[in-house]
């Protein structure tokens, strides 16, 4: 029985690690004919909706925007359909409740992104998504 993979999240955060991550998600999904999520996620508290748009935010969601054209192109490129999925909040805790709530198969997610405290090993984003997801994890370094 092997592992059916068809749908990928790849958290993306603009850092040449999350699109390396990229990079080897969509030669995954062209093995396995899957299809790729972008996750971004925006480290604040989600608006209210009949807030006006802060000036962080703004910041936050034309990066987000970017990063997503950005991915979105790759993929395209190389004939894989993606999607991508703004949301906000701490990074991992996110990652981890996108995967289970939306049924990925696998995460696919850079070894360090680009918090400011570079850890010695593993970013401290892509320790907590593969201590807490129940969700196959592949960090790509």
């Amino acid at each position: 029985m092997g592992i059916q993979i068809k749908k990928i999240l790849v958290p993306l955060d603009g850092s040449s690690n999350s699109f390396r991550g990229l990079d080897f998600a969509i030669h995954m999904a062209r093995e396995c004919q899957a299809t790729i999520t972008g996750l971004y996620v925006a480290g604040i508290a989600k608006p209210r909706t009949n807030d006006p748009i802060t000036p962080l935010e703004k910041i936050l969601l034309d990066n987000a925007q970017k990063i997503m054209k950005k991915a979105k192109l790759k993929s395209a490129q190389k004939g894989i359909l993606f999607f991508d999925r703004v949301t906000y909040g701490d990074d991992g805790k996110r990652i981890v409740e996108t995967a289970e709530k939306h049924n990925f198969d696998l995460i696919v997610i850079g070894s360090r992104g680009m918090g400011a405290a570079k850890e010695i090993f593993l970013g401290s984003t892509s320790n907590y998504v593969l201590h807490k997801s129940k969700k196959p994890v592949l960090i790509i370094k």
